[in-house]
């Protein structure tokens, strides 16, 4: 596939805010609409962009597939690791046992914050090593240029 100047460009330009975007979601979601969820999708789409305009090798050599899936496994044990922490401390699973703050500041939540980072974690570089896995297969040219 060739890429132009212009698309380079842009996507060097918008990577950062997508993915400033995306953690403002993650850490804002018990405050306002967002959430671990969507500041995830967000994030994982900005690595998408970057390999959909720069090409697949090179996003590689950035985000490398072992570290993400390390990533995306951590959040998922981080998350359940919250959940059983309620069992340990004679709560239910995923109670709230953090002390909340003042309505409004960033740790009023309890938990909800930890939680939603690590739902971000494990749904940014899901979304984006599902769709890389697929790339992979997308036929190329006898040269190994992909279409």
């Amino acid at each position: 596939m060739d890429e132009t100047n212009i698309v380079k460009t842009v996507t060097r330009k918008i990577f950062p805010v997508l993915v400033l975007f995306g953690f403002y979601l993650v850490s804002y979601g018990h405050l306002s609409p967002g959430g671990g969820f969507q500041g995830g999708v967000v994030l994982g789409s900005a690595l998408i962009l970057l390999c959909l305009s720069q090409g697949i090798a090179e996003t590689e050599k950035r985000f490398r597939y072992p570290t993400l899936n390390m990533i995306k496994s951590t959040g998922a044990l981080i998350f359940l690791g919250i959940g059983f922490l309620g069992i340990v401390l004679g709560l239910n699973f995923l109670t709230d046992f953090l002390p909340t703050g003042e309505i409004g500041s960033i740790p009023s939540a309890g938990s909800i914050l930890l939680l939603n980072l690590a739902i971000g974690m494990k749904v940014g570089t899901g979304t984006f090593l599902i769709i890389h896995t697929l790339m992979k297969f997308i036929p190329g040219d006898k040269n190994g240029n992909q279409y």
